[in-house]
Order: C-alpha cells, then structure tokens, then sequence
C-alpha cells in the first residue's frame, strides 16, 4: 500500500461545474434524454483529463500518472507532504479561524491516523478572491473504496 498526493488551485466555478467531476458512468441508452447525451459525451471528452478534483477522492485514481504530485509508503511522509500544501496556502485562507497553526497541525494528524488505516484525504479551502485550493492523499494498492482501480504510476 502506498499513498498518493494531488492538488489543484483554480476558480471556484470551475471547480463547481460537476460534468468536470464526474466519470463518464454507462452509455446513455437510445431512449436517453439530449441532457444525459450531452453529459456523457462531456464526461468521457473532459474528466480524464481534467485537473479539477473529481467528486469522489478515489476517482483521482483514474486520472493520468502526471497529475499525481507526489507517493509515499509511509502515512507520515505523505501527511509531511499535505502539511507542507496547508501551509503555503494558509495565509490566503478566506477566514482567520481556518488559518489557525493548531488547527491545521490537528488536520494533518487525523489525515496520517486515516492513511494508516487505508482511507483516503481530501480537503479543501476557499482563498481570498474566487479561489479554491483541493489538496487529497490517496490510497493506493489497493484502495479501500474502490479496490478495483488500479494504481495510475505503474
């Protein structure tokens, strides 16, 4: 088991456009709606490739090996890794509570307990402006969510 790390800065409505989130999922039927043509059509044409962060923190498994920013075997090197994301960021944090040392040592302590575990971290601030910053750390081989996706760097 190892342990993958991601990260993406762009605009919030980017990052709320969902069709950018979202797998392809089956082919739509020949009975189906234009909406639902359109959205898989979408789907299969932008997620793969997209750097915005998919809905689900397991489905960054699916994306290219050149998006991954970083693997770890140990939870506490990655947790290193994410601590060192919360803190470049954190003076552009939109409230002053979320920039909190404290809090933020307490978040990358709960992230390592969880990658130790198997599970997944994703989390997310808002920036000052129309900003957001996504940081995950993903388990890898295999993944405790979705054990069937195989691992993208090998």
């Amino acid at each position: 088991m190892h342990h993958h790390g991601y990260a993406w800065l762009g605009e919030k409505k980017t990052f709320d456009k969902e069709s950018l989130r979202r797998p392809p999922g089956q082919a739509p039927t020949a009975t189906s709606t234009q909406d639902v043509l359109d959205r898989y059509r979408d789907a299969v044409s932008e997620f793969p490739t997209s750097t915005v962060p998919p809905l689900q923190t397991a489905h960054w498994l699916m994306k290219p090996a050149s998006m991954v920013r970083g693997t770890w075997e140990e939870p506490n090197k990655a947790g290193d890794w994410l601590g060192l994301q919360l803190a470049e960021f954190a003076p552009r944090f939109t409230t002053v509570a979320e920039r909190e040392v404290t809090r933020l040592a307490v978040l990358v302590k709960a992230s390592v307990e969880r990658l130790m575990w198997g599970g997944d971290v994703s989390l997310g601030h808002y920036l000052t402006g129309t900003v957001f910053h996504s940081v995950a750390l993903v388990t890898c081989s295999p993944n405790r969510v979705s054990p069937d996706l195989p691992c993208p760097t090998r």
